[in-house]
């Protein structure tokens, strides 16, 4: 069964959804998942470099307390899911461009899916300025890559024109939020839905055609 996942690095959502489609997955053990990561930046815009995280929240949120208050629901929710989240040491919000350039790079040596793991780690949990190239190439050793040709791909335009043209097709495709998953091409759940809410997309005849119908918003 092909799953192909539109999220974004810096989309807490996403990684709490994420380890609920493994914990799905875990519930149907005779699935041969083919878990695909597709890009899709949520802040497009963002500088290479990125910004101060106090500066985004403000501007995204409207003030430090409106932003305490939507970090607060998303703490609690990872915190149910046993997942562990320390959004006070993000001291930046990156651009998540390299960071997906560095899965599909990743992803030649089929480690797309470890990659993103560890990149979700790293952001979420130890405040990782994953804009960082340097960063970046560290925590692609971790998932056993070289550090220095991960780095050097990423000083070049390894997989930008696939980046750029994922996150296209997404937005064409009418997504406007992430995380999304779509099932073999013909089913999408958006959102970080809890795992039983998977479970009858997973059950879906792999053999069906192709014929996109959204069933959760």
């Amino acid at each position: 069964m092909l799953i192909e996942t539109f999220a974004d690095l810096t989309c807490p959502w996403c990684y709490i959804g994420k380890r609920r489609l493994s914990r799905a997955l875990e519930q149907r053990p005779g699935i041969r998942a083919d878990v695909r990561w597709q890009p899709f930046q949520l802040n497009p815009e963002m500088p290479p470099g990125g910004m101060a995280r106090a500066d985004y929240l403000a501007a995204k949120f409207g003030g430090a307390e409106r932003a305490r208050q939507i970090h607060r629901v998303v703490e609690e929710t990872a915190e149910r899911d046993g997942l562990p989240l320390a959004l006070d040491r993000i001291q930046r919000t990156p651009s998540s461009f390299d960071a997906h350039r560095l899965i599909r790079i990743a992803g030649r040596r089929g480690l797309g899916n470890a990659m993103a793991d560890a990149l979700f780690t790293a952001y979420f949990t130890e405040g990782v300025d994953i804009g960082d190239r340097d960063a970046l190439a560290a925590t692609a050793a971790l998932v056993g890559l070289d550090f220095a040709e991960a780095r050097r791909l990423l000083g070049t335009d390894a997989e930008a024109a696939s980046v750029h043209a994922a996150d296209s097709l997404a937005r064409q495709m009418g997504l406007q939020a992430v995380p999304c998953y779509i099932f073999n091409r013909r089913y999408a759940l958006s959102g970080a839905q809890e795992p039983a809410s998977f479970l009858p997309l997973l059950d879906l005849d792999a053999e069906e055609p192709e014929n996109l119908s959204v069933v959760a918003g």
